[in-house]
């Protein structure tokens, strides 16, 4: 399978090839209104005062309840070392389809893979992206080309984990529970981070080609970086939200499918696409957290309403939902829904 890359660079594309033609026609509502997405000051998780810190975990508990999704500053991860991770990726792309090939996997636990669309080979209409896949922990690889990459990458996993880490307690106290319940109950200090490279090249006809459909990412959350160019939109009350200019080296946050699990659906994954362009290539960088593959993930017993509706998704091992996820048309929740009870 030729990657979008390499077609586009051919410059043989007037028009999308029938395979890439994707129809939006049931869920293109866009929102008219200018929407205001949570910005979250993450920094007064640590550093804040106590009426700061009290503050900044509401904040944080409505936008998982009310959005699926925010975005945050003042982070720590240095603007460089994000500058440096999209060169590196960008300059991973600009290896010839030769040198790429070396990294296509061939199975889902591949430590890494590269390849195009989402799952070629029972995707009906295929999608304007193509994608590197890293698993970086527990244990860490990396592509050795191009020089310098693998370092890049260890240190932004690191750093990213490390926000990461730190929004995960936040959100256990907005919760209700104590601050590192999400984290031992759920083994996360040696959980799962997958790192996925999106690169959605010009598209010649970008109203009918899509980069990725209505979809929700599985794990606990995933912090998203990309270059200038936007191209994401969330779902929000029925209408797409297109996420325009976020502040200046932020992350984008949204909901995994396992939060939704384990809140025993108080907070809610977030529905979510990447459209394209047909001016410039978009990058993005999306870091997937979530429990060791062979832990089974369920509601949290202390956020089970017993009296009322009791458990509402069925308890399944991380491996095996993404063996599911894998293994079905990437189409809103509908991955989600098969464990719902």
């Amino acid at each position: 399978m030729f990657s979008i890359k390499s077609q586009v660079e051919s410059g043989c594309l007037t028009s999308v090839p029938p395979k890439y033609v994707f129809d939006k026609s049931s869920s293109n509502c866009i929102s008219s209104e200018a929407e205001t997405i949570p910005t979250i000051d993450v920094s007064l998780l640590t550093f804040g005062t106590p009426d700061q810190r009290s503050k900044v975990i509401q904040d944080i508990g409505n936008a998982c309840r009310d959005w699926g999704f925010f975005m945050i500053i003042n982070h720590g991860v240095p603007e460089t070392l994000r500058d440096e991770m999209l060169k590196g990726c960008q300059n991973f792309f600009n290896l010839t389809e030769e040198e790429k090939k070396e990294f296509s996997g061939k199975q889902l636990f591949d430590p890494i893979s590269y390849g195009t669309s989402f799952n070629t080979n029972i995707d009906t209409s295929f999608f304007w992206r193509d994608y590197l896949k890293v698993w970086v922990h527990p244990n860490f690889r990396a592509p050795h080309k191009p020089a310098g990459f693998s370092e890049t990458v260890r240190e932004y996993s690191k750093r990213s984990r490390e926000v990461a880490s730190e929004l995960v307690r936040g959100i256990s106290e907005s919760l209700g529970l104590e601050e590192r319940y999400i984290e031992k109950t759920y083994d996360l200090e040696v959980g799962s981070q997958l790192l996925v490279v999106n690169m959605y090249p010009p598209c010649p006809e970008p109203e009918v080609a899509i980069g990725l459909p209505p979809h929700t990412d599985h794990g606990i959350l995933t912090l998203l970086m990309q270059n200038e160019l936007s191209g994401l939109q969330v779902m929000h009350n029925g209408k797409w939200v297109p996420v325009n200019d976020p502040p200046p080296n932020s992350f984008l946050v949204n909901m995994g499918d396992h939060m939704e699990i384990l809140t025993n659906g108080k907070y809610k994954s977030v529905v979510h696409r990447a459209v394209v362009n047909n001016k410039e290539t978009r990058i993005s960088l999306g870091t997937a957290y979530g429990p060791p593959l062979d832990t089974v993930v369920s509601p949290a017993p202390e956020l089970v309403d017993c009296e009322s509706y009791g458990s509402a998704y069925r308890g399944i091992k991380y491996r095996d939902y993404l063996v599911l996820q894998k293994a079905n048309h990437l189409d809103s929740k509908s991955c989600l829904d098969r464990v719902r009870i």
